[in-house]
């Protein structure tokens, strides 16, 4: 890979970073306003490891599988991209939008 490869490869790390830290400085907030109790926090934070242990092999399982003109990772990254953007979009009225579901 060029240099500029790589670097803009960085910022999409930089963002997915952001995205991360967003939603750890927020997460214990919007549990505790959906009615989870203080005690069962250190339970929902272990959620989130344990899924990507079961998911992230099943993705790459089929990215592997993946072959189309845009590559064999870069739609799996796109998809990733779009979900995660539209998730931390909603993460500010996470609370209100709980209730329609």
């Amino acid at each position: 890979m060029s240099f500029w490869q790589i670097w803009n490869m960085s910022f999409g790390f930089l963002g997915i970073q952001f995205g991360f830290a967003l939603q750890n400085g927020y997460a214990s907030s919007i549990l505790l306003t959906f009615g989870a109790k203080v005690e069962n926090l250190s339970w929902f934070w272990l959620a989130a490891p344990l899924t990507g242990m079961i998911i992230q092999p099943i993705i790459g399982h089929y990215s592997d599988h993946t072959w189309n003109r845009l590559g064999r990772r870069r739609p799996y990254f796109l998809a990733g991209a779009i979900l995660s953007g539209l998730a931390l979009c909603f993460l500010p009225n996470s609370s209100g939008l709980a209730f329609l579901i």
